[in-house]
């Protein structure tokens, strides 16, 4: 951003002040890459099948085994060993293949319900 600053000024600015601008902005752009750059570096990319594990969703079809759950926006098919009802909040714990494996969550009630996401599932 500041390297777009850099060359505005660069432009607009009057002689010897837009050389003195570009210079600055370029440094303080390269300063901002760099910090960004150790801000990002060691963190893992988290995508994927993955990325579900633990993940809180909600039923939408009886789980009993077998139902569907709402999760990020998206239906999946899902499997409770212990069954689930709907609107029953449930954790992720495995998956195989497109099938999430999941257990109910220790949460109850409302707050539960609310802490998964704004999501609504048009019915």
């Amino acid at each position: 951003m500041l390297i777009i600053l850099a060359i505005v000024l660069f432009l607009v600015l009057p002689d010897p002040w837009d050389v003195i601008a570009f210079a600055a902005g370029l440094v303080l752009g390269a300063v901002e890459v760099f910090l960004w750059w150790r801000t990002v570096r060691g963190r893992r990319v988290q995508t994927g099948a993955e990325a579900l594990i633990g993940a809180q969703a909600r039923v939408t079809a009886p789980c009993r085994p077998d139902g569907e759950v709402w999760l990020e926006g998206a239906r999946w098919r899902a499997r409770c060993a212990e069954g689930a009802d709907v609107d029953d909040i449930v954790t992720v714990t495995a998956r195989e293949e497109l099938l999430l494996i999941v257990a109910r969550s220790a949460q109850a009630g409302d707050s539960a319900k609310e802490a998964v996401s704004g999501d609504r599932l048009d019915r």
